[in-house]
């Protein structure tokens, strides 16, 4: 059975990975670092070891419930290795090389970096701190990334310097540097200070979907930025939709659509996007396609058509103003069934959704 696929890999699709490469540590302090939604992350600071031909020094303990579920403590020999050949991770804790002077740790109940109140909400300790300098840090990393605004040369060492020295608050004063301030931080000759001018002018210019996906909203990564952008079209309008709007788009639930709004009426975030305006920031919004007669109808396809392949069938409607989308959902108006349909006819079936057999579909499109 074919079960679909989601943005960036078909669902019935298997991949193979290799056992990944360990090697043996100790943990010498676990720190809590925040991120740019404030969330605290407990990261193992450790003796370097060779991991695959990569020295590590760091690994992630992901939260309180897992150092908990693995018991591990300050001061543990353990055995990581890197998840995907890529980030560090403790396996386990070899605890016959315990000592009885290892240290338990415990989530700071105050943010190590502004003090404010950390809560707990679930799995994650969060800082609720509105000026924290490292959710700031945070959030301009992520809007300054090769996905989102794209700002080449302003990384994490210069976006420290910008914070600690009170020229960037917020996201807009990115646009407002100049090339004097870059020159008079620390290691910062004129010619790295001009390039970093340039990109940051040549950022100006973004689509909607990566604008959104900037601002770091959370729950919002690019794939829904992107159903965002193509199902609502102007920036303008966001602060505007409520939930039950949001939540018309396709794949938008109610943590997500309750995100945005409440991104969106946020005076604080509303002025800085008007900041982001005024500094020549220009959005590109996407043409509102023309009305067909299919407008605002959402498809899906399953089975073999005879008549069309099955891009030249979603093409087809595309240009007569409907959706395709590969999941069966209520919010879907028809199913177009062909030979061997398999589960999608069947879900379409169970939730009460038109099907259209081959002939159907071709007098709909006719």
């Amino acid at each position: 059975v074919r079960l679909g696929e989601i943005s960036r890999s078909p669902r019935w699709a298997l991949a193979f990975k290799f056992q990944p490469k360990q090697g043996t540590t100790k943990i010498l302090d676990i720190v809590a670092q925040v991120g740019r939604t404030g969330a605290l992350t407990p990261v193992a600071m450790m003796q370097p070891v060779n991991v695959g031909g990569v020295e590590v020094s760091r690994a992630t303990l992901h939260n309180q419930d897992e150092i908990d579920k693995k018991d591990v403590r300050i001061g543990d020999t353990v055995i990581i290795q890197r998840a995907g050949d890529v980030i560090p991770e403790v396996v386990e804790v070899i605890t016959s090389k315990r000592t009885g002077a290892e240290k338990k740790f415990r989530m700071p109940s105050k943010c190590p970096v502004c003090g404010s109140e950390v809560i707990r909400e679930e799995a994650i300790h969060r800082c609720i701190g509105l000026d924290c300098p490292a959710q700031l840090k945070g959030r301009i990393k992520h809007f300054a990334s090769k996905r989102a605004m794209d700002i080449d040369g302003l990384g994490v060492k210069l976006i420290g310097q910008l914070v600690d020295k009170g020229l960037v608050n917020d996201v807009a004063d990115i646009y407002d540097i100049t090339k004097d301030q870059l020159i008079a931080l620390e290691r910062m000759a004129e010619k790295s200070a001009q390039n970093i001018i340039d990109a940051i002018e040549a950022s100006k210019e973004k689509p909607l979907s990566k604008f959104l996906y900037a601002l770091g909203i959370r729950h919002v990564g690019e794939h829904i930025s992107d159903v965002l952008a193509h199902r609502f079209f102007r920036l303008d309008d966001f602060p505007a939709l409520s939930e039950d709007d949001l939540m018309e788009a396709e794949e938008v639930g109610p943590e997500v659509a309750a995100s945005v709004a409440r991104f969106f009426r946020d005076k604080k975030n509303r002025e800085s996007i008007e900041r982001l305006k005024k500094a020549g920031v220009k959005v590109i919004e996407p043409r509102v396609k023309a009305r067909g007669k299919l407008a605002d109808r959402v498809f899906v396809f399953t089975g073999s058509l005879h008549s069309y392949g099955r891009e030249e069938a979603r093409s087809l409607v595309e240009r007569l103003g409907a959706k395709t989308v590969s999941i069966v959902s209520k919010k879907v108006d028809f199913v177009v069934a062909g030979e061997d349909p398999g589960s999608k006819f069947d879900k379409a079936k169970e939730l009460g959704v038109k099907t259209l057999t081959e002939e159907e579909f071709k007098k709909m499109v006719g």
